[in-house]
C-alpha cells in the first residue's frame, strides 16, 4: 500500500478531490489516524466483553455524570431509544450499569456505574488518557487549552451548551 501512495502528494488528492487546494487533508489524515490509534485498545478490551463502541460511550457519559438520565443520554449521543435499549440492557444485564428511578419524577430512570462498571471504564480509559497525557506533555504549557478550544470549535455550536452543562469546557 504504501508504494501505491508513494507518489502521491496533498496537491494530487486536492485537485482530483474539488480542484481546492485548501483542503486540510494533513489534519484530516491525522485526525483519522489518532483516532484509530486512540479507539484501538479500548476496542479490543470491549470485544473481549462482547461490547462495541455504543457501549464504551454510555460508560462514558454514566461515570462522567453518575445518575444521568436516559433522556439525557438519548440527547447527547443523539441515537435513538431501541439502540440505547439494546446497549443498556446488556451493561446492566453484565452488571456494569445498574438503573434506578428518579425520586421526584418516577418516570425517570436514573443510570449509575456499579464497581465493575467503573473498573472496566478506568481500564478502557487508562491508555486513552496516557495517549493524551504523553502528547500533551510534549507540547508547550498552553497546547491542552489550545487544543480543547480546537475540539469545542469542532462540536456543533448546538451542542456547545451540552458541553457546558457536562463541565467539559471548564478549562477554556
Amino acid at each position: 500500500m504504501a508504494e501505491s501512495l508513494k507518489n502521491v502528494n496533498k496537491a494530487d488528492i486536492n485537485s482530483a478531490l474539488s480542484g481546492d487546494e485548501d483542503l486540510p487533508l494533513d489534519i484530516m489524515g491525522l485526525f483519522f489516524f489518532a483516532y484509530r490509534d486512540f479507539t484501538g485498545d479500548a476496542d479490543a478490551l470491549l470485544e473481549r466483553q462482547g461490547f462495541g463502541r455504543a457501549h464504551h460511550r454510555v460508560l462514558y457519559f454514566v461515570n462522567l455524570r453518575p445518575g444521568m438520565p436516559v433522556a439525557d443520554i438519548l440527547d447527547v449521543l443523539k441515537i435513538t431509544k431501541q439502540s440505547l435499549a439494546r446497549v443498556l440492557r446488556q451493561l446492566i444485564d453484565n452488571g456494569y450499569i445498574e438503573q434506578k428511578t428518579g425520586q421526584s419524577d418516577r418516570r425517570q430512570r436514573l443510570l449509575y456505574a456499579t464497581d465493575k462498571g467503573r473498573a472496566f471504564f478506568a481500564a478502557l480509559s487508562a491508555t486513552q488518557a496516557s495517549r493524551i497525557k504523553a502528547s500533551i506533555a510534549a507540547l508547550p504549557p498552553e497546547s491542552a487549552t489550545v487544543l480543547r478550544k480546537f475540539f469545542v470549535g469542532m462540536v456543533d455550536p448546538a451542542d456547545h451548551a451540552v458541553l457546558d452543562r457536562l463541565n467539559l469546557t471548564v478549562n477554556l
